[in-house]
């Protein structure tokens, strides 16, 4: 794309309605961040005016350029940019109610609330991270469909404290490496943090940090237009990443709080707003904007249509368009679940006994067979997290057109790439790594189940099963803030034929991520009668049910479930009536209907068997019922060794299933 020639338009009058909304926005909340979007605007104005593509009439048309606002505490640069811009659902109404309940003008940009609103930014380092998976994706797409189809660049507005995070470094780092010439980040260079001037808590050169890491890097004056448009114009020739070091003022045009760090999230008041009016030469009431800089800001918008509509009509000749489309469609899911259903047959016959790591491997090759559009990927682990099927290609510098990334030890940063590409669209993205790691990836795998974006997250060696590794491994308690996360839905299959369901809701799923949780240790199959129904869909069902009256029901997940199938049996020796529920995804399970819920659970005493705390269990378990867990950290051992230690037997769970009977 050349650079748009921008109308005869007054950029300073465009900024400041940029800064005057800001300042009556957040007065009238009492609360927000003013600083950022007014020493921004500049910035912004100069990069939407002559650059940015976007068309507001079609919020999601593809080959726009992504805004991504990383410093989203500045959420009234992005809401303040819409309004003027002209999108239909951010009306002058929506600024009035900035951080209001239910307005759209959240404190933080927030994914899905508003158009305009590429990923959900506020936790530091997240957005530019994300953006990283953005422009990642538009390059894999282009190396797919060709420049008539996909075309544009990703630019990211980051601050101080986004490059003071530690995942900023892994996306830094992972840009350079991989050449993503097509992202651009802005760096708020104020010298402003909460506390005070930056130097309190950094002495970066950061600078030389991006040019270590392989960018294009160039410094401005935040506040100079034609110096921002041509370092803009240098960036977009390079073919490295760049960053733009803007030297600001945070909170510029305010007189007297101006360049100071009590401007960063804090009202004005009345007579500082009123001074900086004043100041700016800004004369028109709050909330309202001259109608000659509102029609110079309709006319980016304008210009972005023309460009949409130019895209329209070449995709219309475009041979790869129908291919174009599917890459951005939901999954041809009767299609998948044909193919799975086959899978299911051959595995419940032939009853390998495998690692379900290696079993979820096998379901990937029936999921990358169908989908056009998966991308694996691993955080150097993809040996052990068997996330690599045999057709993959590595996804390079030098070629992007691979289906496989290795993300290197960059737990948090992969997370967050795989939540831009997805975000993008054109692409499943899954990525691996160890269980215990999930804490590594946790603030963008928050960010995964708040947005609603169906990443999946395949976490291999899942308990103390993973052996002589040790307790620094061997994940605990992770399942269990991993289940107390909204919106996410964790799956912990037994064996083969439970891995290929949970792959199957992996790979439809639509607003929500999924977690998988794979032993290392072999499990055997136990779905030895084949079902076309997905039962782990059901989240939990009856494995093993009693010939009449339960007298009591053994619950269990992963690998845990062939102890409580080895219980059942050990008590039917016994006399005793032992039913056996598989519960491989807890989230699943409490969208059941009561009905059902029942029917699995009985009435019966229950024992839980999980190699995890107990936590989490009360949909499943009451105060009474028995568990068979941990109740501490691990050790270093042989798997069967750690069992037999922690007490994680079938003997174990027979002997507590024996116990509750009495006491009933």
């Amino acid at each position: 794309m050349n650079m748009h020639t921008p109308v005869m338009a007054d950029e300073r009058q465009m900024a400041n309605a940029i800064r005057a909304l800001t300042m009556d926005a957040v007065e009238a909340a009492k609360s927000g961040h003013p600083g950022a979007p007014m020493g921004l605007a500049d910035v912004a104005t100069v990069l939407f005016n002559r650059f940015l593509s976007i068309d507001p009439s079609d919020a999601t048309w593809p080959d726009r350029d992504r805004f991504v606002m990383s410093a989203g505490h500045g959420s009234m640069l992005v809401y303040a940019i819409n309004h003027l811009l002209g999108y239909d659902d951010m009306d002058m109404d929506q600024l009035r109610r900035f951080r209001q309940l239910g307005a759209r003008t959240a404190g933080h940009p927030e994914y899905g609330h508003a158009k305009g609103i590429e990923t959900t930014t506020g936790p530091l380092g997240q957005g530019i991270s994300t953006a990283v998976g953005m422009a990642l994706a538009e390059r894999m797409h282009n190396a797919r469909f060709g420049d008539g189809l996909v075309d544009h660049y990703t630019y990211v507005l980051a601050g101080d404290g986004c490059l003071m995070e530690g995942i900023s470094h892994e996306a830094i780092d992972f840009a350079g490496h991989l050449g993503l010439g097509r992202l651009i980040v802005f760096w708020d260079d104020n010298q402003i943090t909460i506390d005070g001037k930056t130097d309190l808590s950094t002495s970066m050169d950061q600078g030389q940090r991006f040019a270590a890491a392989g960018w294009h890097v160039q410094a401005v004056d935040g506040h100079d237009n034609e110096a921002i448009a041509a370092a803009i114009t240098a960036a977009r020739a390079d073919a490295r990443p760049s960053m733009i070091a803007c030297r600001t003022v945070i909170g510029k045009g305010a007189p007297n709080m101006g360049g100071s760090h009590k401007v960063h999230g804090a009202p004005l008041g009345a007579d500082e707003i009123a001074a900086t009016r004043t100041a700016l030469g800004w004369t028109a009431p709050a909330f309202e904007v001259p109608a000659e800089v509102k029609s110079a800001w309709e006319a980016v918008a304008a210009r972005g249509a023309a460009k949409r509509a130019a895209w329209e009509a070449r995709k219309a000749s475009d041979p790869k368009a129908d291919a174009f489309a599917a890459s951005l469609a939901a999954p041809n899911a009767s299609a998948l679940h044909a193919a799975m259903t086959t899978h299911k047959a051959r595995l419940s016959t032939d009853q390998p006994k495998v690692a379900t790591r290696k079993s979820s491997e096998m379901a990937l090759e029936v999921v990358n067979a169908i989908l056009p559009n998966s991308i694996g990927g691993s955080a150097d682990l993809t040996g052990s997290n068997n996330t690599k099927t045999s057709a993959m290609r590595p996804v390079s510098k030098a070629d992007y057109s691979g289906d496989y990334i290795h993300y290197g030890i960059r737990e948090h940063g992969m997370a967050a790439a795989m939540n831009g590409i997805a975000l993008h669209g054109g692409f499943f993205a899954y990525g691996g790594t160890f269980l215990a790691f999930a804490d590594y990836c946790r603030p963008a795998i928050r960010l995964s189940a708040l947005m609603g974006v169906p990443v999946a997250y395949v976490m291999t060696h899942d308990s103390i099963g993973l052996g002589e590794d040790g307790p620094t491994h061997q994940p605990v308690e992770t399942i269990a803030s991993l289940r107390a996360m909204p919106n996410l839905l964790v799956l912990r299959p037994a064996d083969t034929v439970e891995a290929a369901e949970a792959w199957q809701i992996a790979a439809t799923s639509e607003r929500m991520p999924t977690l998988l949780c794979l032993s290392r240790q072999n499990l055997p199959t136990l779905r030895t009668r084949h079902s076309e129904e997905n039962l782990t869909k059901r989240g939990a069902y009856v494995l093993r049910e009693t010939a009449g009256k339960r007298d009591v029901t053994l619950i269990a997940t992963g690998s845990e479930l062939e102890l409580a199938v080895s219980a059942a049996e050990e008590l039917a020796a016994q006399g005793i009536a032992a039913a056996v529920v598989s519960a491989p995804c807890f989230e699943l399970f409490a969208l059941q209907g009561d009905a059902y819920r029942r029917e699995v659970l009985g009435t019966a005493p229950r024992v839980g068997i999980e190699a995890a705390i107990r936590q989490g269990w009360d949909l499943l378990l009451r105060p009474e019922d028995g568990f068979v867990g941990m109740t501490g950290f691990g050790a270093s051992a042989p798997a069967p060794d750690l069992y037999r230690h922690f007490g994680i037997t079938a003997e174990a769970a027979a002997t507590a299933a024996k116990a509750l009977i009495t006491a009933a």
